[in-house]
């Protein structure tokens, strides 16, 4: 059973939630085995809830209200949680439990993942992709893809892995000067040690990993999740076998990737064709 943390539960609303489940679970008589059984979930999953490693999803939600007999309280914090969220609805719980992984692996066949995004490269993809937006829209999304990519201001954690198609390194978006920016980025980080990056050459036709975006996220206290997502939407996947197979994927598309260095060769070279 997994013990919670001395949380305070005034640090953050996932922390609240957290002590909340916790104070209604123990006065309802139930142990996080008892109660994970009742919810179709392990126990180590309530426990997670209470140490706010995990913040349930909403349909989770639902059912320990209903089993702790709670009158609706820990949707209506579940709720409040997705609204003040400044990502997508179905990207929240993913961008929480990135903040928190200790490791990511991640393929990108077509755009440069989000970690990764300069941010004249998240302006003009956001703008080609929501062409009527207001521009206040486009700023936001902008500020809220730089905020993640703070956990690049840790030195060494969490350990990034990227694998991207040699289309993303040669689809200019947002113009020359806009790529050659963000391809620079990506050779600082990789330069700096911050982040390890493979490519799959697109001369290298079919591939293991051609199914499309996925991240594999790991953690020191809790089972892995994947992250899958397409144009307006997005799937967050802890199944053990399916994570398995995600992970077996990986490592089929890192066998057929170039070595890093060869990598970042092919990086700068592209960056140069740009400031052409």
């Amino acid at each position: 059973m997994t013990r919670p943390n001395d949380l305070n539960p005034w640090d953050s609303p996932r922390a609240f939630y957290g002590a909340e489940l916790r104070g209604k679970r123990k006065a309802a008589g139930f142990s996080q085995d008892e109660l994970g059984a009742l919810v179709f979930c392990s126990g180590a999953y309530i426990g997670q809830m209470e140490n706010a490693t995990r913040r349930p999803p909403m349909e989770m939600a639902k059912l320990l209200d209903a089993v702790l007999h709670t009158d609706g309280i820990l949707t209506r914090m579940c709720e409040a949680m997705e609204q003040a969220s400044q990502h997508a609805e179905y990207f929240r719980l993913a961008a929480e439990l990135e903040a928190l992984a200790s490791s990511i692996c991640e393929y990108a066949p077509m755009i440069v993942p989000g970690l990764l995004q300069t941010p004249g490269y998240t302006r003009a993809y956001t703008r080609a992709a929501r062409p009527m937006a207001v521009e206040e829209d486009i700023d936001k999304n902008v500020i809220t893809r730089q905020e993640r990519a703070r956990l690049l201001d840790d030195p060494a954690t969490p350990e990034l892995w990227f694998i991207l198609h040699e289309i993303v390194l040669r689809n200019p978006v947002g113009g020359n000067l806009v790529m050659h920016e963000q391809l620079a980025h990506i050779a600082g980080l990789i330069e700096r040690h911050r982040v390890m990056v493979q490519v799959v050459p697109l001369a290298n036709g079919a591939h293991p990993l051609m199914n499309g975006m996925f991240a594999i996220m790991s953690f020191d206290d809790a089972p892995p999740a994947v992250y899958t997502e397409n144009a307006h939407s997005g799937q967050l996947l802890d199944t053990p076998t399916l994570v398995a197979r995600y992970a077996k994927t990986y490592d089929l598309g890192r066998a057929v990737a170039l070595s890093p260095d060869a990598s970042l060769a092919m990086i700068r070279a592209a960056m140069e064709d740009f400031a052409a």
